[in-house]
Formats: C-alpha cells, sequence, structure tokens
C-alpha cells in the first residue's frame, strides 16, 4: 500500500501566521519555516512577540474561523484518497486545526499541542518529537508502507528525502533552487501527475 504525506499549510491551506500577521499588522509574524527553517527558534520568535502585543488564543483561532483552504484543495484532497491512504504531516497545532480540517473533510492529521494559560495566552509549545514529519515516514516505511510526500518549505525537506518519492509544492525559489532533487510544481494538475508518476501501481486521472 502507497501512502500519500502531505504538508498542511502553504499546500492545502494558507499560513495561518501570515493572515494573524496581516489582520494584526505585526510584519514580524509573517515569518515561516520558509524564512526561518529553525522551527524552535521560529517558535520563540512568534511566542515573544504574542507576549509583547498582549495576543493569546482566542485570537489567532478567530482569524483561523474566517479562513478557507487554499482553491482546489478540497477537490485535490479527495482524489487523493481515492488513490491513496492520506495523512497530513504538519507543524501547526491541533488547537489551530479543527475548523480547516472540518472544510477538508477531515483527513488524517498528524501535528503538534500548544500549552495554553487560563487567560488565553500561549505559553508554550509542544512537538510531538524532534523532526516528526521525518520520524512519521520513518515508522511508515517500519509497517512496510510505501510513501509519496509533497511540502513547500525547509521543515518538509527531511520528509521529502525520507519518502521513497518526494516532491515541493508552491515552493519558494529558494527552496527549490537549494533542493533541486525534488520535482517542484505549483498547480494542483500537476501535482496530481507527479503522485501519478511516483507510484508504482497503475493509476490514471
Amino acid at each position: 500500500m502507497e501512502l500519500a504525506c502531505l504538508d498542511l499549510e502553504g499546500v492545502l491551506i494558507p499560513e495561518i501566521w501570515i493572515d494573524f500577521a496581516e489582520r494584526t499588522g505585526i510584519d514580524e509574524l509573517r515569518a515561516t519555516t520558509r524564512d526561518i527553517p529553525d522551527y524552535d527558534e521560529l517558535m520563540q520568535q512568534r511566542l515573544r512577540i504574542l507576549r509583547e502585543n498582549n495576543l493569546g488564543l482566542p485570537d489567532i483561532q478567530a482569524v483561523i474561523d474566517q479562513m478557507a483552504p487554499i482553491p482546489g484543495a478540497r477537490e485535490f484532497i479527495d482524489w487523493l484518497r481515492e488513490r491513496f491512504q492520506v495523512i497530513i504531516l504538519s507543524d501547526t497545532y491541533y488547537e489551530f486545526a479543527q475548523p480547516l480540517m472540518r472544510q477538508l473533510g477531515f483527513p488524517t492529521l498528524f501535528c503538534h499541542k500548544l500549552e495554553v494559560g487560563d487567560d488565553g495566552m500561549i505559553t508554550d509549545y509542544h512537538l510531538r518529537q524532534k523532526d516528526p514529519k521525518r520520524q512519521s515516514v520513518k515508522a511508515f516505511h517500519s509497517l512496510n508502507y510505501r510513501v509519496i510526500a509533497a511540502g513547500d518549505s525547509y521543515n518538509d525537506t527531511t520528509m521529502l528525502s525520507e519518502a521513497d518519492a518526494g516532491i515541493l509544492f508552491k515552493a519558494p525559489d529558494n527552496v527549490i533552487a537549494e533542493f533541486p532533487q525534488f520535482p517542484a510544481v505549483h498547480e494542483y494538475a500537476e501535482l496530481k501527475e507527479e503522485f501519478l508518476k511516483a507510484s508504482q501501481r497503475a493509476l490514471s486521472l
């Protein structure tokens, strides 16, 4: 059996932190793993900015409630689930993801958890484990699954490398340039084609 493993933000939904940055006018919150590859450095920066501006989880959730998947994402997920077992491997948080997962038809999601105080302020974050996307793919391999993975950022590249086939989707030019071993596409129709090419089965559109 072949598994399709997808990143979430930038691949199926807009970047949550960028939308939040635009709503609050805090440009520093626009940074993602496309800009800062070290995830802990990125999250510590985000938590500091939230504290400085007295912004908590309810403020972020209010933005998420008004967000929608990238146009075509739900149709792509439905197409993919007819041909593969699909698992979303994300560095988002369960406290963020629920409204958007509903709009995507509740695909399986592996992500992280936030620590939130009684006042709604985010005090810390808890990763499932170090390098969780790559570790997930390794675990799937140990169960004798073949894995095809797609992502857009630096924090996806270890997952893509560990997978039997990796694909960059909607990745910025700097990531594409640094990882030329992965095919890079920008439209869901192209991504479908890459999954079909990577599969060892006789699949069709």
